[in-house]
């Protein structure tokens, strides 16, 4: 690896480590609640507080734009914990529509757009490539904030705390790494270890970072899109290491 791809890798996986510090573990609560596509429909929510932004004029303005996406997935979380709290049954259902409305929403707002194409290919698969360092000093201290106050939004808001925390960090990683790549970071690593009664977070970490590690690097040495790489790698990374569990 020459200088030049050195200087394209580092930035990137470390972006990678950070939407892992709290993807990992909010994916293993979203598996143990039997939500897995709730992380979809709030990233898609969040996303299309992204449109709304760059509708509204504000991509000149990181912090604004930040500010309406956080407030759309918030609104998605807030009314997530509401069905799950009075409408049990038909919660996968809902989880289901609001993923539908908010993408197609999104294609609505972006059908006057001549770029819409290329906007829509960055909200879902991402532009890990050419993350700057604004957006991982910022999605670091939200990280750090995430993992801090964790305990004290379980412990007084419980379910509802839980969305907020959910709403946030997805918030932030889905405008760094795009839905799919979200989506990724939180099920597969809990999917590849959720039979392990002891080091399961360690072991879903090894998984998440061998699968941006290695993502990154087929999609340097061999051109292809960031995103999508790192879905794949991450996806044969984790069967792998069900593979080897299933051999002790």
């Amino acid at each position: 690896m020459n200088s030049t791809d050195l200087a394209i890798f580092l930035p990137a996986f470390i972006a990678g480590i950070l939407i892992l510090a709290t993807h990992v573990p909010l994916g293993m609560k979203v598996l143990q609640r039997g939500i897995i596509f709730a992380d979809l429909a709030v990233a898609q929510i969040a996303g299309l507080g992204v449109i709304v932004a760059g509708i509204l004029g504000a991509t000149a303005y990181p912090l604004a734009v930040q500010g309406i996406a956080a407030t759309s997935a918030l609104l998605g979380g807030c009314l997530l914990a509401y069905v799950e709290r009075r409408h049990l049954d038909i919660q996968e259902a809902v989880i289901g529509l609001l993923f539908v409305l908010a993408a197609t929403g999104g294609i609505l707002l972006m059908s006057r757009d001549a770029h819409a194409g290329e906007h829509l290919k960055d909200l879902l698969v991402g532009q890990i490539l050419w993350v700057t360092q604004y957006q991982l000093i910022a999605t670091a201290i939200l990280s750090a904030a995430l993992l801090a106050g964790w305990p004290l939004l379980r412990r007084y808001l419980g379910s509802s705390g839980f969305y907020a925390a959910f709403a946030l960090a997805v918030t932030a990683s889905v405008q760094l790494v795009g839905v799919y790549l979200v989506f990724a970071s939180l099920i597969v690593p809990a999917l590849a270890t959720h039979r392990l009664k002891r080091r399961r977070l360690p072991a879903a970490f090894v998984v998440g970072i061998s699968g941006y590690g290695t993502g990154l690097l087929l999609s340097i040495w061999f051109d292809l899109p960031a995103g999508a790489a790192i879905v794949w790698a991450m996806a044969l990374c984790g069967l792998g290491a069900g593979i080897l569990k299933r051999a002790d």
